[in-house]
């Protein structure tokens, strides 16, 4: 049995694909990009900085931002090494073995299943506000959830299925529409740069630190800077993803590190000049809102600039459903190949080139829950899920090394890198709330049955 729980792949079984290889480093950086801004400068900024951590959101993006850094360093060494569509999936499955792999690839499910309807649910806010702004705005009814009071959230249910229906179409369409939309939002976040920078009251960064650095309120909550690190930790989940299209990248070995760090870079920068600003132009207090930085112009007298950064948030929040989406799918195609999840989910369309059935059957899924289930704290759920799968990567490159001779992309600290990775990333787990543990570990309860009862009686390792 044991022998079975931990028998392992070879570090080049990943790469070999029916996929197709078109992806450039300039379109995996736009893929880690449209992926990591969006959620975190449209719609977090304003509600963790009001709750959380006051105008020190902006050590709360570089605690996260570092967190990242040195988990990305390890991701770009696993990925141009073992490769592979699976992601940490893949990568603990040569190095730790299947059961170990098992757990990941269910954690990374629900990472990214979730985020899509969540970011899915802020969208349709947006959307909505955009139709009320031209009075056409949807009813109630058709913009909440049975939990909330009404019937279905019509958009968020909708705007799954045309991204869908996009991936569909083909890899290389989906990600040059994410160019486009990459452009606009970054447009949209330049404009609020320009304007409130000519607007900034130092008077709203006092106090800079007015929830401390941590505590844990007596229902389990938590606040601070630390805290807030662990949530904003949603604004990152993206870099990861870019690992996802090892198999349809030209140069692999060379293209996705750079795809990888150079979206992290570029994102945490925005984060800090962004979380800044908008603490500078409205006091901390009032952004708790869905949509700070159009609040915040709107606050300043800039209706117009307040629209387009609007649109720029639309267009912005359906690159990082886009993404989130395409790689969900890819970890999945990689879990099915390997026999732990249905075979016929790693069919791949003869003519396009992509796994038609897993997108199709994924996007019935997760429209019917971004329509039909309030998500409120689950996001939590998100970063406690890509935390972990972070920790395992940088114990993953610790595994390698000591077995393997690496001849791709290294980091020269090793292992340092990813110890601090592996610390740093422990300790935002450990300020999420307890809840989010508790929702946690009931998923990789259910998905430890799953193994048991379907996944190692069909592993193709058997």
């Amino acid at each position: 049995m044991l022998e079975q729980l931990f028998r392992k792949k070879g570090i080049t079984e990943n790469t070999n694909t029916q996929l197709k290889r078109c992806l450039s480093a300039f379109d995996l950086t736009l893929l880690g990009v449209g992926c990591i801004i969006g959620t975190g400068i449209f719609v977090l900024t304003g509600i963790v900085a009001a709750t959380h951590s006051g105008p020190a959101i902006i050590i709360s993006f570089i605690i996260a931002g570092t967190a990242c850094a040195f988990a990305a360093l390890s991701y770009a060494e696993l990925s141009s090494s073992i490769g592979g569509c699976g992601s940490a999936y893949g990568y603990s499955y040569v190095a730790f073995g299947e059961l170990f792999a098992w757990i990941i690839g269910w954690i990374l499910l629900l990472e990214y299943g979730v985020a899509i309807a969540a970011v899915a649910s802020g969208w349709s806010g947006y959307f909505n506000n955009a139709l009320v702004a031209i009075n056409i705005g949807l009813p109630e009814y058709l913009i909440n959830p049975p939990s909330a009071g009404g019937i279905i959230n019509l958009p968020a249910s909708i705007i799954i299925i045309l991204i869908m229906m996009l991936l569909i179409a083909g890899v290389k369409e989906s990600v040059k529409l994410n160019t486009i939309m990459v452009f606009i939002k970054i447009s949209a976040i330049l404009i609020f740069i320009f304007i409130a920078l000519f607007n900034i009251n130092p008077n709203n960064w006092t106090p800079f630190i007015p929830f401390g650095w941590f505590d844990r309120l007596p229902d389990g909550e938590t606040i601070g800077i630390f805290a807030g690190a662990s949530i904003v930790f949603f604004a990152y989940v993206g870099f990861d993803a870019v690992s996802t299209a090892a198999e349809e990248a030209i140069n692999p070995q060379k293209d996705l590190p750079k795809g990888i760090l150079y979206s992290l870079i570029i994102c945490t920068i925005f984060y800090v000049i962004v979380s800044a600003l908008l603490t500078g132009v409205i006091y901390y207090e009032e952004l708790n809102v869905s949509d700070p930085v159009a609040f915040a112009l709107s606050q300043l007298g800039y209706s117009w600039s307040s629209a387009l950064v609007a649109t720029g948030a639309i267009f912005g929040l359906a690159t990082v459903m886009l993404v989130l989406f395409y790689a969900l799918t890819r970890v999945i195609f990689s879990m099915s190949r390997d026999g732990l999840l249905p075979e016929y989910l790693s069919s791949v369309n003869k003519k396009t080139k992509v796994p038609v059935k897993v997108i199709l059957t994924t996007g019935i899924i997760i429209s019917t829950i971004a329509g039909f289930v309030s998500l409120g704290e689950l996001a939590e759920i998100v970063n406690i899920g890509t935390l972990s799968a972070f920790i395992i990567v940088c114990f993953g490159v610790i595994a390698l090394r000591s077995r393997h001779k690496i001849n791709t992309f290294k980091n020269r600290w090793h292992p340092l890198i990813p110890i601090l990775g592996i610390l740093c990333c422990g300790s935002l787990m450990f300020f999420l709330p307890t809840d989010t543990w508790i929702r946690f570990l009931i998923w990789l309860f259910l998905g430890i049955i799953f193994y048991f009862c379907y996944s190692i009686r069909h592993s193709k390792l058997k």
